[in-house]
């Protein structure tokens, strides 16, 4: 059985390579997707494609326009999703990704830290299993293909 999971979350530290070299190590079948990795790309998509803009609120909306597109194709093909909230960077974009995984039924494993408990609490209550690290993600991930 394949699964593919929509990494949702900061694209500032490497916590997706994490995930994916332990499914690597664990064998899981396992095809990883999410948002643009390269922040510059992210954010120039949009003058890329549709031609300089007049300022940076347009620069921004032609981004986002292209980005939000790019999310929802992949987390529709997405068997699940994982969101993983730092306490480095602003979490906007994770609480989106989270909040569309949970109102179109994808299943989701929240991770956040203990420090995080309080302001996540209603999107911890939605998620389908909560944890504070990407071992525990991980975890949780390899009992799905457990037999015995």
């Amino acid at each position: 059985m394949q699964f593919v999971v929509y990494l949702a979350g900061e694209i500032h530290s490497d916590w997706r390579d994490e995930v994916k070299k332990k499914a690597k190590a664990l064998n899981l079948p396992i095809t990883f997707v999410g948002p643009m990795e390269n922040h510059e790309r992210s954010d120039n998509i949009g003058e890329e494609i549709m031609g300089v803009q007049p300022n940076a609120v347009l620069k921004d909306a032609r981004a986002s326009d292209i980005n939000n597109f790019r999310t929802e194709v992949l987390m529709e093909k997405a068997d699940f999703v994982i969101a993983l909230f730092g306490e480095k960077y602003k979490q906007w974009n994770t609480a989106m990704d989270a909040s569309y995984a949970i109102a179109k039924g994808k299943p989701l494993i929240l991770i956040r830290p203990e420090t995080l408990h309080h302001p996540l609490k209603e999107l911890s209550g939605k998620a389908n299993i909560t944890v504070e690290t990407v071992n525990q993600a991980m975890k949780a991930l390899s009992y799905l293909f457990e037999t015995e």
